[in-house]
């Protein structure tokens, strides 16, 4: 799903939902960091229970930040996720339950799109280096001073956040220390359970946490008034949220800042591209300083309040009078199926949908008029109902044509405004220019100075007007084949914009035609391949849907096209019977080789990189050196669609049989199953049950929930145990060795269900809802002007007053 695109629009019609984080910041005495107490009361208002960590949210920007100095090596980076998650746990303060999950194996509909992200980013740094090279050449070439090479092999390969790579297995075995630390030394851990899923357990993290709590909520003893936060910044995480239907469920994550300043990848200083730069080494502070480095505005936090967009969409989604029992908790899993129409990780969006042109506002309409005639709600507890689905889809395929007409009409008048301004600023310099010169108009009857220097001023004045046009040319990001990105010049007319080659202009009669010819090479007369695809869209619909209310419903299945039907073609999907075969995750590496670029080979074992290189491998094609990328209509080259070869996995694991053998020991053990990890700190309830389990060699033994706060599951020994009194030995040199460890852990497994049990997609008997938030609708005149909004987590009880001095100063 576009990120940015959805939070924007949802953060801009529900704006409720939004509030600032109350993060309290670390003390200093005599230079020594005092960290925050997080066992006091929490400054927000609220107490939590659960804190989920979706990692890969945290990962990433630790280990290549975008908006600051990269750290030096992988031990910086451990410590810089320490950090990320101390303040997390500053802001949430949970209370029985924090719950890390690393991303594992995926299903292979996700990993076609990890795929595309990792041929296109190894790509990017490929022809980024290259392009730094070439422009630290020029500049040295006319004397410039820059910042030395960084030595071969010194940038990270952000690749390497993949399962099966050994940065994610030692990555693991820091989280384990970490949390050792934290249990043995903060007293805001030591009442916690502490789960820990790395890179070995199948799954998204996500998906893992939505699986957990799906599991407990189906589980007797299930709390169903739990305080649960979710840290990540997918937008995926609001659906996922919703679909657990618990009245209690937050997600914090950064405040969204569009169009953030990035540091030049030359020169580390803000305020120019990469392309722009001068060279210009800041200044050191002192004799022995590092080079100063811009001051980065802090992270902001805010919490996203599903309780309150629940209120809102109560409000949106109110139909009266339907000819069948209204149930809310049912619309609200309809208007999650709705939202996988204009984009999710595993499905193109239909080319009628665009989030930004209203397309979640649209088809919400579209379900509130057609579903007095579907006689019923689209699903039921991760099921469609597909006969229904279908009139929806065909009231939206009769606005098709005129939705494609009207975007380029939005295109061309939004073309026709940039272009006038871009005129009028650049007269306007221009006048400023020639205003502030020695050749500015003089005063009447004041003194004339005479003009000195002439040839000077006039050729400063050319070099100001061309810089000033630079400004305007256009972005050259629109290109077809990546291969001559790098050689394609900017237009050096400034009133001119470059579009998007589009031949298939949707906004022309016969626009179906040319694009199943165009995308699939299909000529007009095969309707029988339109329904096809049809067909195989609304099965990946049915799977998604599955995946975020059941789990994963089969590991194998995957979309096998690069673009969407239209809405027109969904012709015959009612009689349908989507049925999906569980099978088995991939292996880690197997994995790796499934999503890895050859320039990525480095991290998997060596003889199976050569499969990659080697040009007469029987899988050779999976590494395409270079690829082309359709813009589909869009303006920037990473907005549009990579045309990667799909990945066969019999061919694949064929192929990989032969070289198996050539395993070492510890790439075996990176390439197994693993299972997720609790942590428990003597003193804690069910901390002597755990010791108990090693004492008497217990080979499984299901959780007490009475002992672990609610919590249900299985508990199973585990081989990294580290003694009680034994010593924790530090994986990051940076910082030290632990002592008396009072912590234990084990094996964990989430509570087990038969394969057909399905997990009801209800508001449990019990739950409370939160109070609301939203100003009711049916207030009197007078109730209305005291009504006052919520600002923050919850009412605030403070009340004002002003004192005589207050009041005389007022006066």
């Amino acid at each position: 799903m576009g990120v940015p695109a959805f939070f924007r629009w949802l953060s801009k019609k529900y704006a409720s939902v939004i509030v600032d984080c109350i993060q309290e910041k670390p003390g200093e005495v005599n230079g020594v960091k005092i960290p925050v107490d997080i066992s006091k009361e929490n400054p927000n208002g609220i107490e939590f229970d659960n804190l989920y960590l979706d990692m890969n949210g945290i990962i990433h920007p630790c280990t290549h930040p975008e908006d600051k100095p990269a750290p030096k090596n992988e031990d910086e980076m451990m410590v810089a996720i320490f950090e990320a998650i101390d303040k997390m746990m500053a802001i949430v303060r949970p209370r029985k339950l924090l719950y890390m999950a690393i991303d594992g194996t995926a299903p292979r509909a996700k990993m076609n799109q990890q795929r595309s992200r990792r041929f296109r980013a190894s790509k990017e740094t490929s022809e980024k280096l290259e392009e730094m090279a070439r422009i630290k050449a020029e500049l040295r070439s006319k004397g410039v001073e820059v910042p030395p090479d960084k030595p071969k092999g010194e940038h990270f390969d952000s690749n390497c956040i993949t399962p099966g790579t050994p940065f994610m297995d030692r990555l693991s075995k820091c989280l384990c220390f970490y949390v050792h630390d934290r249990m043995n030394n903060d007293p805001g851990w030591r009442d916690l359970k502490v789960i820990l899923s790395d890179a070995n357990v199948p799954g998204e993290g996500e998906h893992k946490i939505m699986d957990y709590i799906r599991r407990q909520r189906a589980s007797p003893a299930h709390d169903p008034n739990t305080q649960h936060v979710l840290c990540g910044a997918d937008a995926d995480l609001i659906m996922l949220g919703l679909a657990t239907h618990e009245p209690n469920f937050t997600i914090i994550r950064e405040e969204f800042k569009p169009n953030q300043p990035r540091p030049c990848e030359i020169c580390g200083q803000i305020g120019h591209e990469m392309k722009e730069c001068v060279g210009n080494v800041r200044e050191k502070q002192g004799e022995h300083d590092e080079i100063a480095m811009p001051v980065v505005a802090e992270t902001q936090y805010i919490f996203v309040r599903l309780n309150v967009l629940r209120e809102y969409l109560e409000r949106e989604l109110e139909m009266p009078n339907l000819p069948f029992q209204y149930d809310f908790e049912r619309a609200i899993d309809d208007w999650v199926f709705m939202c996988f129409f204009v984009g999710n990780d595993f499905l193109p969006h239909l080319p009628s949908l665009e989030i930004r042109e209203g397309a979640i506002d649209r088809l919400v309409n579209l379900y509130k008029q057609t579903v007095y005639k579907t006689g019923g709600f689209l699903t039921s507890s991760g099921r469609v109902n597909l006969k229904r689905v279908q009139l929806i889809m065909q009231d939206l395929g009769e606005m098709e044509d005129e939705i494609f007409k009207s975007r380029q009409r939005r295109e061309i008048s939004f073309r026709n405004r940039n272009k006038a301004q871009r005129r009028q600023k650049r007269a306007e310099q221009e006048r400023q220019h020639i205003q502030s010169g020695q050749f500015a108009p003089q005063a009447v009857g004041g003194a004339v100075k005479p003009v000195e220097n002439a040839r000077k001023e006039a050729y400063q004045i050319r070099m100001e007007q061309i810089a000033a046009k630079s400004e305007f040319k256009p972005e050259n990001n629109r290109i077809i084949d990546s291969a001559t990105a790098a050689g394609q010049k900017r237009s050096h007319d400034s009133d001119s914009e470059e579009e998007t080659p589009d031949e298939v202009r949707l906004w022309e009669d016969g626009f179906k035609d040319r694009y199943y010819e165009s995308k699939f090479d299909v000529m007009a007369d095969n309707i029988e391949f339109r329904h096809q695809l049809a067909r195989e869209y609304v099965l990946g619909l049915c799977w998604v849907l599955r995946y975020y209310y059941q789990g994963c419903a089969s590991w194998k299945w995957y979309f096998p096209y690069h673009y969407a039907p239209f809405a027109s073609d969904f012709i015959n999907i009612g009689d349908m019977r989507p049925t999906f075969t569980l099978a088995a995750p991939f292996k880690p590496l197997e994995q790796l080789m499934s999503v890895f670029p050859a320039a990525s080979r480095s991290h998997v074992p060596e003889p199976w990189g050569e499969l990659m290189m080697d040009p007469h491998s029987p899988i050779i094609d999976f590494y395409p050196v270079d690829f082309k990328i359709d813009l589909n209509g869009k303006k920037f080259a990473w907005q549009g669609v990579a045309l990667l070869p799909f990945v066969s996995e019999v061919r694949l694991k064929a192929a990989l049989e032969s070289v198996y053998h050539l395993l070492t020991d510890d790439e075996r053990r990176r390439n197994v199953r693993g299972d997720d990890r609790l942590f428990i700190r003597n003193g804690h309830a069910g901390f002597e049950v755990v010791h108990q389990m090693y004492a008497e060699s217990t080979e499984t033994l299901e959780a007490n929930p009475e002992l672990f706060q609610k919590m249900s599951g299985a508990l199973m020994p585990a081989d990294d145990l580290v003694e009680q009194g034994a010593d924790v030995v530090s994986p990051v040199p940076l910082i030290k060795s632990l002592r008396n460890n009072q912590v234990v852990t084990c094996r964990y497994k989430d509570p087990q269900f038969p394969q057909s049990f399905v997990f009801p997609a209800v508001k449990l008997p019990g739950a409370t809802s939160p109070p609301r938030v939203l100003k009711p609708q049916d207030l009197d005149r007078a109730a209305s002007r005291r009504w006052r909004p919520q600002i923050g987590m919850v009412r605030s009880n403070t009340v004002a007053s002003l004192g005589r001095a207050g009041h005389r100063m007022v006066g």
